[in-house]
């Protein structure tokens, strides 16, 4: 397969024209000067010396180097080459929260920034692994499956708010189910799920998807975003920023249930952290996800061009030499040869 490593280069091919342009205008131009300032019998003996063929092959050889030194540029290169590369990987999955309990302002900027801050750093510190994303709020579903296109995690991440999802609430037992569902059946483990939830409004079921988390081999890990004090619940209500309320009128306030979640992951066999040291969960979570089992990830192969700019670069470093070597005058024979014509004529 051939390609060119920079074709941005290749847009310096416009230069040969122009030049080219250039030079049969300069040829015109000093015809037309000779033409002016002596007569046609004088400007035949003033020009006799020189060869236009040479020149012309002078002008050649300089837009042929000119456009040997373009296509270096640009790397031409040549090959495809496959190669097999296996690694071992875990299967992970982040679901993440995006309920309106997220947009408390409790710990700043909001719940769901610091939470979606928090899930983008993990992702980098995963990279080798597997990574699939879940959102989930009244209800879950799967937002991007297994992969290791961690750019592509990234943009999802950033891009989640609330209004992506159809109803609200905090289902964390349909995101564990959700995960369950999704996951390679060829090995057992080597899973895991990260859930990053304020907790608020959780169904019930969620200790039973726990435990049936734990019989199938996945091991839950959950990152309480939050506060103990909690923080009202931002809304815009009639075209104004207002906070949501209850039947009362009064603001609602929501608050991070660590004693809750505890309990969740007691019995799924997980760990629970707190988001306010993002640093040190990352970590923790990064060393218990390295202590699973691993599995071969099915082979990847790439491509391996070689360059070969070097063979255009030496062609045009040739051409410009025998350019600027090559004079543009008649050779002696020519001109003796002449001489001797017009002698007996």
């Amino acid at each position: 397969m051939f390609r060119f490593e920079h074709p941005e280069f290749l847009t310096f091919l416009i230069a040969v024209p122009i030049v080219a342009g250039l030079l049969a205008l300069h040829y015109f131009q000093r015809k037309r000067i000779f033409q002016r300032i002596a007569d046609s019998h004088l400007h035949h003996r003033m020009l006799e010396d020189i060869s236009r063929s040479k020149e012309w092959l002078k002008g050649m050889l300089f837009l042929a180097g000119l456009l040997m030194a373009c296509l270096a540029l640009s790397n031409p290169q040549w090959g495809f080459k496959k190669e097999k590369v296996e690694r071992k990987a875990a299967d992970v999955y982040i679901a993440l929260d995006i309920s309106n309990s997220m947009l408390a302002e409790d710990i700043p900027p909001n719940r769901l920034e610091r939470a979606k801050k928090f899930a983008g750093e993990l992702v980098n510190n995963l990279k080798g692994d597997r990574i699939g994303l879940i959102l989930f709020a009244g209800s879950a579903y799967l937002q991007m499956p297994l992969t290791t296109d961690y750019a592509a995690a990234q943009v999802y991440l950033q891009s989640a708010n609330p209004s992506n999802a159809g109803t609200q609430g905090t289902a964390i037992g349909e995101a564990l189910e959700l995960g369950m569902r999704t996951y390679d059946e060829r090995s057992a483990s080597n899973r895991a799920l990260v859930i990053i939830t304020d907790g608020e409004n959780h169904e019930e079921g969620a200790v039973e998807a726990m435990e049936n988390a734990r019989q199938a081999g996945v091991v839950p890990f959950i990152v309480g975003v939050g506060s103990e004090e909690g923080g009202f619940i931002p809304m815009m209500i009639r075209g104004r920023e207002d906070y949501k309320r209850d039947e009362n009128g009064s603001p609602v306030r929501t608050r991070l249930d660590e004693d809750l979640m505890r309990d969740l992951v007691r019995a799924g066999g997980g760990r629970y952290y707190n988001i306010a040291n993002p640093g040190t969960v990352i970590a923790s979570i990064q060393e218990e996800i390295n202590q699973l089992e691993k599995r071969d990830i099915e082979e990847r192969s790439f491509s391996e061009y070689e360059s070969y700019f070097q063979y255009f670069l030496f062609m045009g470093i040739v051409l410009f030499l025998v350019d600027e070597l090559l004079s543009n005058r008649k050779g002696r024979l020519r001109k003796f040869m002449q001489t001797v014509k017009s002698g007996t004529s």
